[in-house]
């Protein structure tokens, strides 16, 4: 009996090896759910095959690549981690930070098998490269199943933020550019909507990504700590300043600093604010020497800063300053395709915790009573609130099965206890008024009122052009 290589050599003789590879690597993109990377490279490390995902993952053409040394289109963080395959034959699921064409970071996991002939010498070797982000580990790990991970293929992952929104993905698209600039970002969202992690992206993707990030929290100091916390003090500058101390303007030299709740700013830190910001120079508190520095600055608000200049609680000139380039981050609610989503990347994320032994418990599937719950909520404390959501129930259940039970009250509990007859009779578009109404313009209760998935709700209004309607 013919032994199963010689079958494969004989059949690949037939079909045709580089046909055969090309398929194998076309297959196994598709079967992942996500753009998986495939290539080869010869002895001389230089690239022989450039699959249509690794051209997706990595925004090479083939073109570009094919006959280049294989460091072109790997330009790894780390370069010679789990790049050295001639060395150690075999690497598996190692992470790898890479950066694509235009120079945005896209982190991986990496399997590779290296080939050698009879006397040892590296013959080349096939890598396979996909995205490392843990709900998408998952679709390309695991089949789809009743109440388990859907594949997400249209899912982007960028520093921490997920999403399958058109919308977030055209921010993502907006902080690689302005990212290239020094301009300053005011970024307006509503509180647990991911300004922060926008303000990370922006210093990660820019060219002082090797220097500090520093973030405040405008809202939480008092006006005397915040101005020391901002500009730093001299020694003896009052009560307590037994030491010279550098702000955070200081420390941030050469990089980005990040103001959250910039429209709680007081007047008076305005006017300073505003004079670094023209003249990249302050004065430490106490002191009698100016400090210059090179920052880039970031903003953000979730309230509009035009109506508070408009009560004069923000200044003006100060306002036109920071929303050089504005940036808004769209609620939770706008964008529902996201909600189960982001379920699934935070509870991979608190099960790549139980994995590691920092938890008790490993989820594999949601009940379709909690997922309903879940996609009817208005999501008012947004992705934060989505994520201490899942926490919460990994602390209360136990079971491989997240249930409706191990939801907070909030979640747990029907909102609408008033009948409301708006399904029968009258056109769509006063019905869908009418609910929101009743609902206290509450998206998922009018769509339950009017018998409808919150899904179908949104897609009905938007047709009908009552999307901007406020009830």
């Amino acid at each position: 009996m013919a032994s199963p290589e010689h079958l494969l050599r004989r059949w690949t003789r037939q079909v045709g090896p580089v046909e055969a590879f090309s398929a194998l690597a076309h297959l196994i993109d598709g079967a992942c759910g996500v753009d998986a990377a495939v290539f080869a490279v010869d002895r001389d490390r230089t690239i022989v095959h450039w699959s249509a995902g690794a051209e997706r993952l990595l925004g090479f053409s083939a073109e570009e690549v094919l006959g280049q040394h294989c460091l072109k289109a790997n330009r790894c963080a780390e370069c010679m981690r789990a790049c050295g395959i001639a060395a150690v034959g075999e690497v598996s699921e190692e992470p790898l930070l890479l950066h694509r064409e235009d120079g945005s970071p896209v982190p991986v996991r990496k399997s590779a098998q290296a080939f050698f002939d009879e006397d040892g010498a590296f013959l080349g070797g096939i890598e396979v490269l996909v995205p490392d982000t843990p709900v998408l580990r998952r679709a390309a790990a695991e089949p789809e199943q009743t109440g388990g991970a859907p594949p997400f293929s249209d899912a982007v992952a960028f520093h921490g933020l997920v999403s399958r929104s058109p919308a977030m993905h055209a921010c993502f698209d907006t902080i690689r550019n302005v990212a290239r600039t020094d301009s300053t970002v005011l970024v307006r969202g509503e509180s647990g909507t991911g300004k922060e992690l926008v303000a990370r992206a922006i210093h990660d993707e820019s060219r002082r990504s090797g220097a500090p990030f520093m973030a405040v929290n405008c809202a939480t100091l008092s006006p005397t700590l915040l101005e020391s916390e901002l500009f730093g003090h001299v020694r003896g500058a009052f009560t307590g300043a037994v030491r010279d101390r550098p702000g955070l303007f200081r420390q941030a030299d050469g990089g980005t600093i990040f103001l959250d709740e910039v429209a709680e700013l007081p007047l008076d830190l305005q006017a300073r604010l505003l004079r670094v910001i023209q003249d990249r120079r302050f004065m430490p508190v106490g002191g009698s020497k100016e400090v210059g520095v090179d920052v880039r600055l970031v903003a953000a608000t979730h309230s509009g800063l035009r109506e508070r200049a408009r009560d004069g609680r923000f200044r003006e000139d100060l306002m036109y300053r920071l929303r050089v380039v504005p940036l808004f981050l769209p609620p939770l609610r706008e964008r529902p395709e996201d909600i189960e989503l982001l379920l699934w990347h935070f509870i991979e994320l608190n099960n790549d915790r139980a994995r590691d032994g920092g938890g008790h418990r490993l989820v594999r599937r949601v009940d379709p009573a909690a997922l309903r719950a879940l996609r009817e909520h208005d999501w008012p404390g947004n992705v934060r609130e989505l994520m201490n959501v899942v926490e919460h129930a990994f602390a209360v259940g136990r079971s491989e099965v997240l249930e409706r039970h191990e939801l907070p009250p909030e979640l747990r509990e029907a909102r609408v206890t008033r009948p409301l007859a708006v399904a029968e009779g009258g056109d769509e578009a006063a019905r869908i008024r009418a609910a929101l109404a009743a609902a206290d313009g509450r998206i998922g209760d009018a769509a339950a009122l009017l018998g409808m998935s919150r899904a179908t709700f949104w897609r009905r209004r938007k047709q009908l052009g009552l999307a901007d309607d406020s009830p």
